[in-house]
């Protein structure tokens, strides 16, 4: 209760900094979403700034894991951010981008991809598998689950409160376990949702990164077989992404979309052109 109680403090806090007092560059800050409506990307570092914050003072996180959790936030947001900033906006998915490098163009999303890939086997490192020796098949897997998080997540912030709702899904057992690391990005998400939800803000890649990254890296200290699960399934969302619109998975499917839909501003069709006979 309390990592999720300062994770949601410090969000709320940074979120009204920030925007208060925004970047001077702030237009770079801003898009323009699909009501023709500008908003800001600021969520995404108010997120990071506030999930971070939460896990470097919440009680009873072990050293290692503490370092290695305000390491993952920090490094998947700041090249979040980077993408945010400085990339053209396609979306060419990890193949696009990995398929651009082969032929040397560098993208932002691949700069990105490669440096939250080398982030989660240093978190990995840095955090252990707590009691029990760790080996490198550990240490392949804890990186892959803080990397695999940190995209899969960021693939889902396509609608106003999509990735926050997926993700507090997922945090959710952490959070009713006790693991401060999951509470604390938990808290943190669900302060800023009714920004997102209200189309005033949007996580960006800053956030969503960030938050898929501590989501994975809160599985680290699990049972092998229990993150080997977890892994598979991260797996293979994020290939099956390469051909499957998560979309209109959710559009086509009443729960997912009820669940999709709630809290968001209701969609006003278009109006159709009345001819004249």
């Amino acid at each position: 209760m309390a990592a999720t109680v300062l994770g949601a403090a410090a969000a709320r806090v940074a979120y009204t900094l920030l925007t208060r007092r925004p970047p001077r560059e702030e237009k770079l800050w801003l898009r323009t979403n699909h009501r023709g409506e500008p908003v800001t990307l600021l969520e995404g570092p108010a997120f990071v700034a506030g999930a971070v914050t939460a896990v470097a003072v919440a009680p009873g996180v072990p050293a290692r894991m503490r370092v290695a959790a305000v390491f993952a936030g920090t490094a998947a947001g700041a090249l979040g951010a980077y993408d945010d900033l400085a990339g053209s906006g396609d979306s060419r998915g990890f193949k696009g981008h990995l398929a651009a490098l082969a032929h040397g163009e560098v993208t932002t999303g691949a700069v990105k991809i490669l440096g939250i890939g080398a982030a989660g086997l240093a978190a990995a490192a840095l955090a252990g598998t707590g009691r029990r020796p760790s080996t490198r098949a550990d240490l392949l897997i804890n990186g892959a689950l803080v990397a695999g998080g940190a995209n899969l997540l960021n693939l889902f912030d396509l609608r106003p409160g999509r990735a926050i709702k997926v993700g507090a899904l997922a945090a959710l057992p952490g959070t009713l376990s006790g693991s401060a690391v999951t509470a604390a990005p938990f808290g943190a998400a669900l302060a800023l949702l009714p920004e997102d939800l209200g189309e005033r803000a949007m996580l960006g890649d800053a956030g969503a990164n960030a938050l898929g990254a501590l989501l994975g890296l809160s599985a680290a200290h699990l049972p092998r077989p229990v993150r080997l699960g977890i892994l598979t399934g991260v797996v293979a969302l994020n290939a099956a992404s390469e051909f499957v619109s998560f979309t209109k998975v959710i559009q086509a499917t009443p729960a997912l979309r009820r669940i999709d839909q709630l809290g968001r501003r209701p969609v006003v069709p278009e109006a159709r052109p009345t001819g004249t006979e």
